[in-house]
Parts: structure tokens; C-alpha cells; sequence
């Protein structure tokens, strides 16, 4: 009826392609399947058992292509027909087998429909097919789960014929999925005990079914699949193949299932004694690549275990085990079993060491590990492999694997060694390290590799070696321990560290691992420095020189994300703890500007910087020095350091929501500082222990405000240049934030003991109503104080404005002058009436400038000179002529002179050129 998939030979000679082609041809009529139903549905029927053979048979035959979508469930009630007959009838098992086999073949379909129409229908049928597991017999166990592998196989049928088609590639996995047909065959593991090829078989199809989606794994765990891996596992199998496909399944669950669920149900006793005994037989038995891979897949599943703390791993012994395996073979071991453990240091070893090195980490979430750390010289190990001039005597690692092993090792250290610092010190922890930092500064031709995680970035160079030991020194630093922070001073380690980080800046480019280097050495100077004078000396000009390079950077790489965020912080913490408190240092970092670099930083910074910065700032404060240093810095836009502080004062309750005017001034008078964050209703205030800082005082460490009122308290709160009226209105709350910080502290403590209904005695009830009230007149006086400098701003503005307009009236008057001047020269020169009007009142001006009241004794000089004849006529340039040389007996016949007459609109005298001849009178 349909292309057959069986190679068998066609009768008469023919090939099985051509007997396909014969039958493509020549397609049969269709089977009913009326007549199987009928001995299915009705017991009644007297049918021999050879009859319901032969008619199996013939069904397996007819449908030896693959079934219709819509026959499925007709097939599936034949088979549970069967399957109930098989106990009895053996002769039933052969037909069973063959229709299952059919079942493993792709189902077919009539119409692009079907699939959808009858997808109830088939995941009811494969359901009950895996149900046909409880039938107790071998051969039908085996071809069902035959039928599921095959399920996940690609099709070979590409035609077809009659109107049917293959049904799609992914459907039957779809359909095996929803049908929950997986938590079936866990669960028929239970009756398989003695049957091992039928239990390989079923792992193989729980190992396709859980490779296949999330759904078969959830169904899985739900049977406790990963459990009952493990219990499969210790079970005898000359083959391997158990221990395999249980691997493989479990692996299948911890990608695709749920993390948590599998390693809870790993970490029960039982699976670790599984585990654990397979794990040690791969380990001293297995020497192929495949047990070697194998062996390391199990190393990977009990690090996954060990995450949980609950896992009983010391329990067990195999926490023993593995830390006897990690240290071998550089420590010497007592442990028998270690006698018989060789490594060929091939690939599959050198896995296996990087898996043991991640074990030891992961298995520190469980204290009681420590001890056994300790017994089994764990730390001694990881420092072997730390000294790079140390070469493993009895192992042959490449160079490679070399580095790789140091960097990993370095890299277990940091979470290592803190939790064992009894052993650190013993090992001489401080001493090793600062040898390979000596090393990685070294220029000798290293060519580090790189390849691996750790060494990312490290390629050609000792940079991978150079951060990780750094990032094991800054660990150890920061633990505050005095005597390992003691050993490393002793050691030299601060000199070392700031020859290495100006070394580190000029040598390696700007990038992400650069800056972490630097960053951690900062730090590691910073954990040293604190609190130590004789360190902060030892600190130097070098470190001096150091910060204020590093706090040149720009703040505008702040968010560049290659680490300047940390760096410029870091840098501060540097200032902070390493200068800030040594004389010597503090003058020669304000000698070199450092205060106006902090400004700087304080001024262009993002705002989750501002805190430290302050804080920097105010203790440098306490030296004489930097109050003038303040007064005097000048930022970008010309602010001075005052009207920054007011400035960030302003934004700092803008972010806290404090109640102020446009101006700035108060509105709140009973609660002048209270923040939005701090509640004042008594019904939601809860009563703190005593222990417990309250909202108004987490206040004052949680904001900056309190930094930038003890600040001002250094550089004062008047006559401070660059201020407006507005910033004054500020600083006068700024002035009393202590004043009101306690008000509010002592109101806090007021609600709360209303709170718990606690009623204090009289005198305390007096000194709380006193200080209330002392409150709030602080309060009003600084109401008052802001209302008169608002007032004398406004009267200041009003006198401004006055002479504005004082001005800009002169401004038009004496445009209006220049006007009608302009105006009145026009009309003189053009019009002659006008011209002798003004010639009479120029006349009359002139006498009536005349002095009337002689002087008897006097002697009166007539303004007139004999002989001189004056022409006066209105306008620029008159042309008089000389007293004649005769009368003068000077040398000059004719002397002209030109009298320059200024007229209303202005302008200068002129000298005239020589005029006409004498008598006669030019006007221009």
C-alpha cells in the first residue's frame, strides 16, 4: 500500500525498490479494522486464537508503512488486548512486537489538519503504550522503548501516495512530551531488577526524552528520575553503558530541568555513596579516554552537589576523597587507595585538576570542609602551584597548563585562604606573593599564553598572574587582621606597591584589567595605611604623587565602563586613609594641590561620589592650610567653594524632599530640616530598640548634609565671596542644622514614647516642652533672618532698578537735546528769518553776561581795538584782520586769524585754511 522501509527481497528476484514501485503501483484496498474491534470489544465471541493471529498478521502487514492518525486508538485497544492476553498466550507477544514496531514509524495523515484534530486521540495512544512496560516480558519492553528511540529519528519516507502524507517531523515528539509517557518508564524502572538490556534501553529513551525539551525533564524529576540514576549506577555491568546513559540522563536534567530539584534529590546519603563508589572506580580502574571523560562528567555532577550545603559530602567520606585527590600529587599522602592512583597528565587529567580546583571552592559552603582542608595541606598545595620559578617534580604539565593551573590556583586562594589564616601564616603566605609580585614586574621575555578564563587579557605578558595576585593581597588586606597587615609592611609590600602601580600605568594600556589592578592596589595601600602613622610616612612623596596623578583623571570617564568609577573612588579612599593624618604628607598633598583636584572631583562627579569626597575634604580641614585653599579655589564656571557647598546643599534636600519656598527659605517651622523619607505620623512610627539608630539620626550618616555643615564650620558662615542673597537665605539654615537636628532628635524621642504609651515625669515632660520651644524660636529667628535678607535683596534690586531707569531717562533726554539742536541748525541755515532771531538772542545772551557794576578806581578796556575792523555774524568761522604794522611795528603785513565758535550740538575748534583777502567775511 505504502513504500515499505524493510530491505527484504521481493518475491520472484525482484529488489525491494522494485517490489516498492510494485506496490505504488498497484495499491491493495483498504483493511477494515471492524473485524479486529469486534473481537476486541465483544468477549462473547467464540474466535480461536489462531483466527485473532492471523488477523494480527495480516494487520501488521496491511499497516507496515505506518498508521493513520485516526486509527490509533482502534490499534492501541488491539494491543491492550493483546497485552492482557500475553501472560497467558505467548503466541500473542510476536504480533505485539510487530505492531509496536510500526508504531515507531512516522505516523500518517489525510489532510494538514489531522494533526491538530486528532492530537487528543494520539497522546492517548502512546500513553497507553507505555504502559505496555508492565507487561512482564522482555521482548515487548524492548520494542517499546525501540518505538520511542526511533521516534526521534529522521524519516527516510520523502513520498506519497494516495492522498496521504507523513505526519510532521516533530509531531510525534510533541505528542510524546504531552502524554508524560517519560515519568512512565522512571517509573518502570522498579520492575526491571535483574533485566539489565531492558534497562539500558529505557535509560537510552529517557536519555533522548530528556535531550529533547524541559517538559520530560519536569516529568522525570517528578518520578524522582535523578535519584534513582544514581542508585542504577553502582549496579553491575560489564559493559559501562549503565553508568554511561545514567550519567547522560542526569546531565540531560541538570542543563535542561530544574538546577535546584536535581541536586536535592542528589544530595541524599544513598546518591553520594553511588556516586562516590563510581566515581573512585573511574578514577583508580578507568584508564581509556572514554572512562576518563566519563570520570570527569561524575567529578562535574558532585560539584554540583557540593553547592548545597545540606549534601552530605563529609558524611559520606567522599569530601575525603577529593581532597585527597586534589593534593595529589604534590603533597605526599598516607592514603592508601592514593598508591594505586597514577596520572598520565594527558588532557582528560589536566580536566580533571581544573574540576578538583573548582570542587575545593564550591565545597566551602559548608564549614565543616575547613578541617578538612587543614588535615589534607590544601593551602600548601594551591602555593605550589603558585611559585612560578617551582617546577612539579613528578609531573609533566606543558607550559600551558602550567600557567593555566597558577592562575586557577591563585584564583582559589581568594576564597580560600581568608577562611584559613592560621594556615596562611604558616605557609608564609605574605612572602610568596610578594615574590611572584616581584616576578610579574619583572622584564624578562614571559610569554604568557592566555587562553584559558583566568587568563583573559594576559596574553604575551604576566598581567593574568599580576591581577590575580593582587586580587589575592587585597582580599587578605582587607581582612584587618594586624598581624598579617604587620608581616606585610614588615615585607616592604608598601614601597613594592607604589613602584608597581606607576610601573603597571606606564606599561600596559588603558583597559578594564589595568584598571583593576590599579584599583586593587589603591586599596591594598588604603587596608595598610589606616590608622597607622609610621605607614602613612613610609607612604611618602611617592603615594602623593601617585593620588594626585590618578585624581587628574576626568570625571567624565566616570561611567566609561572600563572600571574609572572604582578607580577615582578608590583614588579618594587613598587620600582619605594613606595622607589624611600625617602632617608631612598632608602639607606636601596640599603643596600639590590636592584640595583644588578634590573640588574639582566634587564639582564635575556624579552624585553617589559626593559623600566620600566630602568627607576627604573635611579632615583635611583640620590642617590650618586647607581653609585658605578653599577660600581660594575657583571652579569651571567661576563658583567659589562656598557656592558649591550651597549648591549641593540644595540638591541634597531637593532629593530628600525637604519643604522650602522659591526662595528657599522655610516653610515647615515645626520640622525646618525633615525629610520626606522620615515619618512624623505617631500611629506609623515604631519603637526602636536601643541598639538601633532612629530615622533622624540614620539621617544624618545617610546624607550630606552633616559633612557640609561641618565644613562651614571650618571656613565660617559670613563674608563668604560669591554668594548671592539667595545662598545666604540657605546658609542661614545651614548655620543651625545642628540646632534643629537635635530639636528633631528630641521631638523623635517624644512621639516614640507616645507611642508606647510611656508618660515621662514632670520635670522631663518641663525639659522636653523647653527644648521644643527653644526649637522654635531658633526656628524664627531664622525665619526672620531669612525674610530680612530677602527684603535688603529686594530694596537692593529696587535701587538697581531706579538707577536703571534714572539712567536710560538721561539716556533719552540727551538724545532729545541732540535732537532739537540738530533741528535748530537745520532751520538757521535754512531759513533767514530764523537765522536773525537767533543772531538777536545770541546778542542779548552775550550782554546780559556782561558785568554792569563799574569799579571807579578801575581801569576800563574797551573790547573794541582801534584799527581793527571785526565783522561778528552768526555762524562757524568769522575772518578778522590784524591791527596794521604800522601801528604795531610788527614784522607781519597781514595776520588772519580763525576763531573757532562751539555750537549746541558740540564739536571741535578747526584751523582754517588762509581765507579770502582782508574785509571780507566767509560764512560756511
Amino acid at each position: 500500500m505504502f513504500p515499505s522501509t524493510a530491505p527484504a527481497a521481493a518475491p520472484g528476484g525482484k529488489n525491494a525498490e522494485e517490489d516498492e514501485e510494485d506496490q505504488d503501483a498497484q495499491p491493495p484496498e483498504p483493511v477494515e479494522l471492524e473485524e479486529a474491534m469486534k473481537l476486541v470489544e465483544d468477549p462473547s465471541l467464540d474466535t480461536s486464537k489462531e483466527r485473532i493471529l492471523c488477523l494480527l498478521v495480516k494487520l501488521s502487514k496491511r499497516f507496515h508503512n505506518g498508521f493513520l492518525l485516526k486509527d490509533l486508538p482502534e490499534v492501541f485497544k488491539v494491543l491492550s488486548f493483546c497485552a492482557d492476553k500475553a501472560n497467558d498466550h505467548p503466541e500473542y507477544i510476536p504480533a505485539m512486537c510487530d505492531i509496536l514496531r510500526i508504531c515507531g514509524l512516522p505516523f500518517l495523515k489525510e489532510k494538514s489538519s489531522d494533526e491538530m484534530k486528532y492530537a487528543p486521540v494520539v497522546r492517548e495512544a502512546l500513553s497507553q503504550m507505555g504502559l505496555l512496560m508492565r507487561v512482564p516480558c522482555a521482548e515487548v519492553q524492548l520494542q517499546t522503548c525501540a518505538s520511542i528511540i526511533s521516534s526521534f529519528k529522521q524519516s527516510k519516507h520523502k513520498h506519497c501516495v494516495d492522498g496521504l502524507r507523513l505526519a510532521s517531523p516533530g509531531y510525534k515528539v510533541q505528542m510524546l512530551e504531552q502524554c508524560g509517557i517519560a515519568e512512565t518508564l522512571v517509573l518502570s524502572l522498579a520492575l526491571l531488577e535483574n533485566q539489565l538490556e531492558v534497562k539500558l534501553r529505557v535509560l537510552h529513551a529517557l536519555q533522548m526524552l530528556s535531550i529533547a525539551s524541559e517538559v520530560n525533564c519536569r516529568l522525570i524529576l517528578k518520578a524522582q528520575g535523578a535519584s534513582k540514576m544514581c542508585s542504577i549506577m553502582t549496579e553491575q555491568d560489564p559493559s559501562g553503558q549503565l553508568l554511561f546513559r545514567a550519567s547522560e540522563v542526569l546531565w540531560n536534567l541538570l542543563e535542561k530541568g530544574n538546577k535546584e530539584e536535581v541536586t536535592s534529590q542528589l544530595s541524599s546519603l544513598d546518591c553520594i555513596l553511588s556516586l562516590k563508589e563510581a566515581f573512585l572506580n573511574q578514577l583508580f580502574n578507568g584508564f581509556r579516554q572514554y572512562d576518563l571523560q566519563l570520570r570527569n562528567d561524575l567529578l562535574v555532577i558532585i560539584s554540583l552537589i557540593a553547592e548545597n550545603p545540606k549534601a552530605p559530602l563529609i558524611e559520606s567520606g567522599l569530601a575525603k576523597e577529593l581532597v585527597s585527590s586534589f593534593t595529589f600529587p604534590e603533597i605526599k599522602s598516607q592514603n592508601p587507595l592514593l598508591r594505586s592512583l597514577k596520572l598520565s597528565f594527558n588532557y582528560e587529567d589536566y580536566e580533571m585538576k581544573k574540576l578538583l580546583f573548582n570542587t575545593i571552592v564550591v565545597m566551602l559552603s559548608d564549614p565543616c570542609a575547613l578541617q578538612l582542608f587543614k588535615e589534607g595541606s590544601v593551602l600548601l598545595a594551591l602555593f605550589y602551584h603558585v611559585n612560578p620559578s617551582k617546577k612539579l617534580e613528578k609531573c609533566c604539565w606543558s607550559s600551558v597548563q602550567q600557567q593555566e593551573l597558577q592562575l586557577q590556583a591563585l584564583a582559589t586562594l581568594v576564597s580560600v585562604a581568608p577562611l584559613m589564616l592560621d594556615d596562611y601564616l604558616s605557609c608564609q603566605g605574605n612572602t610568596r606573593l610578594l615574590l611572584l609580585l616581584e616576578w610579574c614586574a619583572e622584564q624578562d621575555g614571559y610569554f604568557g599564553q592566555g587562553h584559558s578564563f583566568h587568563g583573559t587579557g594576559g596574553r604575551g605578558s604576566k598581567k593574568a598572574q599580576l591581577r590575580y595576585c593582587l586580587r589575592l593581597l587585597r582580599t587578605m588586606a582587607s581582612l584587618a587582621n594586624e598581624t598579617l597587615n604587620q608581616d606585610l609592611c614588615d615585607e616592604g609590600a608598601i614601597t613594592q606597591l607604589l613602584g608597581i602601580i606607576m610601573q603597571v600605568e606606564a606599561a600596559y594600556e588603558e583597559d578594564a584589567i589595568t584598571l583593576e589592578i590599579t584599583t586593587d592596589i589603591q586599596l591594598i595601600l588604603s587596608a595598610l595605611c589606616e590608622d597607622h602613622l609610621h605607614r602613612k610616612e613610609l607612604f611618602g612623596s611617592d603615594g602623593v604623587e601617585m593620588t594626585i596623578h590618578f585624581l587628574k583623571t576626568s570625571a567624565g570617564k566616570f561611567y566609561s565602563g572600563l572600571g574609572h568609577n572604582k578607580l577615582i573612588i578608590s583614588t579618594v579612599d587613598c587620600v582619605w586613609s594613606c595622607i589624611v593624618g600625617c602632617d608631612t604628607t598632608e602639607d606636601l598633598f596640599l603643596e600639590k594641590g590636592g584640595v583644588f583636584l578634590l573640588l574639582d572631583l566634587l564639582e564635575s562627579s556624579p552624585t553617589g561620589i559626593h559623600s566620600v569626597v566630602l568627607g576627604t575634604v573635611l579632615e583635611l580641614c583640620d590642617n590650618p592650610r586647607t581653609v585658605s585653599l578653599i577660600g581660594a579655589w575657583r571652579g569651571w564656571a567661576g563658583h567659589t567653594a562656598a557656592r558649591l557647598l550651597v549648591q549641593l546643599w540644595k540638591e541634597e534636600e531637593r532629593e530628600l524632599g525637604v519643604k522650602r519656598d522659591h526662595h528657599g527659605g522655610i516653610v515647615d517651622t515645626k520640622n525646618p530640616i525633615l525629610s520626606a523619607y522620615q515619618g512624623k505620623d505617631p500611629e506609623s512610627l515604631e519603637p526602636l530598640p536601643a541598639d538601633k539608630p532612629s530615622a533622624a539620626v540614620m539621617d544624618v550618616m545617610e546624607n550630606l548634609r552633616a559633612k557640609i555643615y561641618s565644613i562651614f564650620c571650618k571656613i565660617g558662615f559670613e563674608d563668604l565671596p560669591g554668594l548671592t542673597a539667595a545662598d545666604y537665605v540657605t546658609i542661614a539654615i545651614i548655620r543651625r542644622y545642628l540646632d534643629f537636628k537635635v530639636g528633631e532628635v528630641w521631638d523623635e524621642i517624644t512621639r516614640e514614647l507616645e507611642a508606647e504609651e510611656v508618660r515621662p515625669i514632670s520635670p522631663d515632660v518641663e525639659a522636653l516642652q523647653a527644648i521644643a520651644k527653644a526649637t522654635e524660636d531658633k526656628v524664627k529667628i531664622a525665619t526672620s533672618e531669612q525674610a530680612e535678607l530677602l527684603e535688603k535683596q529686594r530694596q537692593q534690586d529696587l535701587h538697581k532698578e531706579q538707577l536703571l531707569y534714572s539712567e536710560i531717562k538721561f539716556n533719552h533726554k540727551q538724545q532729545e537735546l541732540t535732537t532739537k539742536s540738530y533741528e535748530h541748525f537745520l532751520a538757521r541755515t535754512s531759513n533767514y528769518k530764523i537765522l536773525l532771531e537767533s543772531r538777536k538772542k545770541q546778542e542779548e545772551s552775550i550782554e546780559s553776561s556782561k558785568t554792569e557794576i563799574k569799579d571807579d578806581e578801575s581801569i576800563f578796556h574797551p573790547t573794541q581795538i582801534a584799527g581793527l575792523h571785526v565783522t561778528n555774524f552768526c555762524g562757524r568761522v568769522i575772518t578778522v584782520d590784524s591791527t596794521p604794522t604800522h601801528l604795531t611795528g610788527g614784522p607781519l603785513a597781514n595776520t588772519e586769524l580763525a576763531l573757532e565758535r562751539v555750537p549746541i550740538q558740540g564739536g571741535a575748534p578747526q584751523r582754517l585754511t588762509k581765507g579770502p583777502p582782508m574785509g571780507s567775511v566767509p560764512v560756511r
